[in-house]
């Protein structure tokens, strides 16, 4: 059976927030929810969102003339950089909203709020966004869109399998967090906090460990094309901070050229970015090339490659917060050789590494599952809306 077809503003009211109070003081630690972008933002897409940094008192709700919307609005951005990330909410309690949210509050007679929040999932005006310095979306841009209406039986039945289908996603991603915890726990129990190195291990300068070199790209100009398009990969820092550890894929390579005037690494380097992402690291599934702005690490004698991530990985936080920043954050390669290493036996090492093994393999299962999940739902999102 087909169903009627209608515009968002004939099922919904479609407003505004209100502009956010301004003084330090309109705001209390014990009031009312006041909902931000980066509130939204924070958790990209959820039906039940509850929580902001900042809430307001009686005393600025008057004030000001805000706005209380209730449970079951829905929000997206209409403004700033927002607009591209396509944050999506739903209100689960009463809450206050800035004015750059569009605000989405249903008519449950004819509209169920789930189904509105499923529908906003697959709704993407993007391309229709107005970009001048900042993407903006006219409200009446939203109250335009069109969205299919089939009776409120049929939305529940709509909003019972996607929500299925969508707890699923959650579950997948859960598992996906708790096995990202279990090599930090298992070097923690092993070798102690390197920070504090609480079993006495030995220790020697990172730089006296291995190979520990920055990468190398002497031609700078970016569009010289006949650089490119060979058959040497070419990673660069964003793929290594993207990488959950693991740099399996690559989109850009070399040249004969390109591959000249740089460096190819081994399968098996420790990457680590020094620039804009700091510290972060992935480790090369394939022989590639990368430039100055990430480091390579390759073992000597004393250490294996699992053990000397894991170990980066408790000192990112605090390399991260002490980068020195003019354009963009960066640390010196002179201070990743001048870090201490706490440095266990090898056959303690070894132990770590073969069981790092066996949890990358269980994170790249649970990385496989997700996938499926979340192509699942965004099948079913497809099918109902379009």
């Amino acid at each position: 059976m087909s169903w009627s077809v209608l515009r968002l503003d004939e099922v919904a009211e479609v407003v505004a927030g209100n502009p956010a109070p301004q003084e330090s003081g309109d705001f209390v630690e014990d009031g009312y929810l006041f909902i931000r972008m980066q509130d939204v933002g924070r958790e990209h897409r959820t039906a039940d969102l509850r929580t902001s940094t900042d809430r307001v008192g009686d005393e600025s709700v008057s004030k000001y003339r805000l706005r209380l919307f209730p449970v079951g609005s829905v929000l997206i951005p209409k403004s700033g950089a927002s607009v591209n990330l396509n944050h999506r909410a739903m209100l689960g309690c009463e809450a206050y909203v800035v004015s750059h949210l569009a605000v989405i509050v249903p008519n449950k007679e004819k509209l169920l709020p789930e189904y509105l929040y499923y529908w906003s999932l697959s709704y993407d005006p993007r391309s229709q966004a107005q970009t001048t310095s900042l993407p903006s979306l006219p409200l009446s841009l939203i109250k335009a869109a069109l969205m299919p209406m089939p009776p409120l039986s049929e939305q529940r039945r709509i909003v019972d399998i996607l929500s299925r289908a969508e707890g699923i996603v959650r579950l997948r991603r859960d598992a996906e967090k708790k096995a990202a915890e279990l090599i930090p726990a298992l070097f923690l129990d092993m070798f102690g906090d390197p920070a504090t190195n609480p079993k006495g291990w030995t220790t020697a300068p990172f730089g006296a460990i291995g190979t520990l070199d920055r990468g190398k790209s002497r031609h700078r100009p970016r569009d010289a094309a006949e650089l490119y398009g060979g058959a040497y990969p070419f990673i660069q820092t964003g793929d290594v901070a993207n990488s959950g550890g693991r740099i399996t894929g690559y989109t850009t390579t070399y040249s004969e050229l390109g591959l000249a005037q740089s460096r190819l690494w081994p399968r098996g380097t420790l990457c680590i970015t020094i620039a804009a992402n700091i510290a972060k690291t992935g480790v090369l599934d394939f022989d590639s090339c990368f430039p100055d702005s990430v480091v390579g690490f390759l073992p000597g004698e004393l250490v294996r490659t699992e053990y000397v991530q894991s170990w980066l990985g408790f000192l990112q936080p605090t390399l991260e917060a002490n980068a020195p920043q003019a354009a963009q954050k960066n640390i010196n390669l002179e201070i990743l050789r001048n870090l201490p290493v706490p440095v266990p036996p090898l056959d303690l090492q070894n132990v770590f590494d073969q069981r790092c093994a066996e949890i990358f393999s269980i994170q790249t299962q649970q990385t496989t599952a997700t996938a499926k999940a979340q192509a699942t739902f965004d099948a079913l999102l497809a099918q109902v809306f379009g």
